[in-house]
């Protein structure tokens, strides 16, 4: 699937990223790229793989550390936010990170 500057346009939009005519005309083919192979590795047989789970396996692969999800009550937003240094309308505010 080809990926067009209007594509592109379309996803800095959504990142709240500003581009230029040409930051647009390089990132399009470039993206592109990443799109074809990205594919190209949906071709891949993995069907003798086994899941991971996110690098926390035991010996052999297996994991024995798996435990049952259970329901437990939270904080709350209230409390949560009492102690926080700069509560602002039910959120944390923390500084930009750039």
């Amino acid at each position: 699937m080809p990926i067009t500057e209007e594509d592109v346009k379309k996803i800095a939009q959504l990142a709240h990223m500003e581009l230029s005519d040409e930051e647009l005309r390089v990132l399009a083919p470039q993206m592109a790229a990443i799109v074809e192979y990205v594919e190209q590795l949906k071709e891949l047989d993995t069907s003798r793989v086994e899941p991971a789970t996110g690098g926390l396996t035991g010996e052999g692969g297996r994991s024995d550390s798996s435990r049952e999800d259970a329901v437990r009550p939270s904080l709350g937003q209230q409390l949560a936010l009492e102690e926080a240094p700069d509560p602002a309308h039910g959120h944390f505010r923390v500084p930009k990170v750039l």
